[in-house]
C-alpha cells in the first residue's frame, strides 16, 4: 500500500518517528519531524508501514529530506517508488543531503554538494588535550565568565517561559544579523517538536544572561547525535561556541555515543566547477569557507561527502533549482528580493561594477544618434562615473546621509532618462530593436537601483551600526 498525505497529521508524524527509531541513519533524519514536511509512506500490506520519505512539494518538484527512512537494502526500491509517485503528480523528484550509503546503492545520479564532518565523542577529551588552539578558545570563554550547562528540554513546552523566551530572542537577533532571511526545509530553526528526544545546552554569563545555546537531536540508527543548532549572541566572548560543543561532546560520550556531527558544510570539498563558482560568488551572502573552517578546527574524525541524488536523465540544474526552492520558503524570487533588501551593499557593489562598462559604452556611443547634444552625452558620462565611485564607497561602508543622497540622485536619474527617452530618443531615433532595448535598459536599470536604495537604507544602516 502506498499513501501520500497533502498535510502531515500528528498520526503521520508518529508513524514517521517509529520508522526513525528503526531506520533513522541519515544525520539529518530526525529533522523530518519538524513542521512543513509531507510524508510518503510505502508499505507492502495494509497493516505494516515499512518505509517513508519526508519531502516538500515546491509546486514543481518533490524534494526529499535525505534518503528514504528504510533499511539499506530497501531504500533504493522505496526511492524509485517515490520518484514514480512524484511523476504521477507531474513533479520532478530529488533527495537532498544523501550520504554514500544511499548515493552509491541507488540507481540515481549523485551530485556532490559539500562535506559533513563527524566526531567520536569518546575520543573528544583526547582531541582537546592534543589541540592547543581549541584548549585556548575554551579557556578564553571560561575566563570571561561563560558557563555552559544542559537544561531540561521540557522547559521549552511553555511558550511564555523565561528560558524559551530568551532562546527565541537570541534566535531572532542571530537571524537578523545574517545577510540571508531565515530559510526552511532542513535548516529551519524549530526546537519544539519531540522534546523528550532532544538535548539542549545554554551558555550564560556570570549574570545569567543567555549568550548562546546548542541543540542536538538523535541519529537513532547510529546511536549518535546531530548538532542541529549552534547559536551565539554577537557580544558573546570568543570560545563560546567551542565551549558549547565541548559540553555536547562530553554529554554524548557519557551516554556511550560514538557518533556526533555538526552537519553539512555546504559546497565544501571537491564539488563541481559551477558549484565552486557559486561558492566564490555567494561568499558575501554565506560564509562557506568560515563554516568549513570552524568545523575543521574542532578536529573531526573524518569528512563524508554529501550529495543530491536524482533520477538519471533529469537536469542537474533543474534539480539544484528545486532544492533551492525548498530552502527558500515563499519562493526563490521572493527570497532573493528579501536577501537583497537585508544586504543591499552586495547588490550596490555589483551595480557599481556594471556601471563601468555601461559608462564606457556611453562614452563611445555617437552623440547624434543617442543624445540631444554632445554636452548631454558627456554630462551623463560624468554623472555615471561619479555614481559608480559613490556606490562603491557606500557598499564598502554604509553611511547615513550618503544612502539618502544617492537614492535621490538615482531617482532623478531615472526620471530625467525617462523624459529624454520619451521626448527625444523614441520620436527622433530609428525605431528598431536596438533602440527599444537600450531605451528600456536606460529607464528600468536606474529605477530598480533607486528602489533598492530607498528600501535598503534601513537594513544597510542597521548592519553599519
Amino acid at each position: 500500500m502506498i499513501t501520500s498525505a497533502r498535510t502531515a497529521s500528528d498520526g503521520d508524524r508518529q508513524r514517521a518517528l517509529a520508522l526513525l527509531r528503526r531506520h533513522g541513519w541519515n544525520a539529518t533524519s530526525f529533522q523530518i519531524l519538524e513542521p512543513g514536511f509531507l510524508y510518503w509512506f510505502d508499505g507492502r500490506d495494509g497493516h505494516q508501514t515499512e518505509a517513508c520519505v519526508a519531502y516538500l512539494d515546491t509546486g514543481r518538484a518533490w524534494v526529499a529530506a535525505g534518503a528514504p527512512i528504510a533499511g539499506p537494502a530497501r531504500a533504493p526500491e522505496v526511492a524509485l517508488g517515490f520518484v514514480a509517485a512524484a511523476a504521477a503528480h507531474r513533479r520532478r523528484a530529488c533527495f537532498f543531503g544523501t550520504e554514500d550509503r544511499f548515493a552509491t546503492a541507488a540507481p540515481f545520479a549523485a551530485m556532490r554538494i559539500g562535506e559533513q564532518a563527524d566526531w567520536d565523542p569518546g575520543a573528544w577529551d583526547e582531541t582537546v588535550r592534543g589541540t592547543r588552539s581549541l584548549r585556548a578558545q575554551i579557556r578564553r570563554a571560561r575566563a570571561k565568565g561563560i558557563t555552559v550547562r544542559p537544561f531540561d528540554p521540557h522547559l521549552f513546552a511553555e511558550p511564555a517561559g523565561e528560558l524559551r523566551a530568551g532562546v527565541d530572542r537570541l534566535i531572532a537577533r542571530w537571524e537578523a544579523a545574517h545577510p540571508m532571511p531565515p530559510m526552511g526545509f532542513l535548516v529551519q530553526m524549530h526546537l519544539h517538536t519531540e522534546l523528550a528526544e532532544r538535548r539542549f545546552f545554554a551558555a550564560t554569563t556570570q549574570g545569567e544572561t543567555l549568550v548562546g545555546f546548542l541543540s542536538m537531536v538523535p541519529v537513532f540508527a547510529r546511536g549518535g547525535w546531530f548538532v542541529e543548532d549552534l547559536v551565539r549572541a554577537p557580544e558573546a566572548p570568543n570560545g563560546t561556541a567551542e565551549l558549547l560543543v565541548d559540553a555536547a561532546m562530553r554529554t554524548a560520550a557519557a551516554e556511550g555515543s560514538r557518533y556526533l556531527t555538526l552537519g553539512l558544510a555546504p559546497l565544501a570539498g571537491a564539488v563541481g566547477p559551477w558549484l565552486r563558482a557559486l561558492r566564490r560568488t555567494g561568499s558575501p551572502l554565506y560564509d562557506f569557507r568560515g563554516v568549513q573552517a570552524f568545523k575543521a578546527k574542532l578536529r573531526p574524525r573524518g569528512w563524508a561527502p554529501i550529495f543530491i541524488s536524482y533520477p538519471r536523465g533529469q537536469s542537474g540544474i533543474a534539480t539544484v533549482y528545486d532544492a533551492l526552492a525548498a530552502f527558500a520558503r515563499g519562493g526563490l524570487l521572493r527570497f532573493g528580493l528579501q536577501t537583497l533588501l537585508r544586504r543591499p551593499a552586495v547588490l550596490v557593489q555589483a551595480l557599481a561594477l556594471i556601471l563601468i562598462p555601461w559608462t564606457i559604452l556611453m562614452a563611445l556611443a555617437p552623440s547624434a544618434r543617442w543624445f540631444p547634444a554632445p554636452a548631454v552625452k558627456w554630462g551623463w558620462v560624468a554623472f555615471d562615473a561619479a555614481l559608480a565611485l559613490a556606490l562603491t564607497s557606500l557598499a564598502r561602508r554604509w553611511r547615513r546621509g550618503l544612502d539618502t543622497v544617492l537614492a535621490a540622485l538615482v531617482t532623478a536619474d531615472a526620471l530625467v532618462t525617462l523624459f529624454q527617452v520619451l521626448a527625444w530618443n523614441l520620436p527622433r531615433g530609428p525605431r528598431n530593436a536596438l533602440t527599444f532595448t537600450v531605451a528600456a535598459i536606460s529607464v528600468i536599470a536606474p529605477s530598480l537601483v533607486a528602489l533598492l536604495l530607498w528600501f535598503g537604507r534601513r537594513s544597510g544602516r542597521e548592519r553599519a551600526s
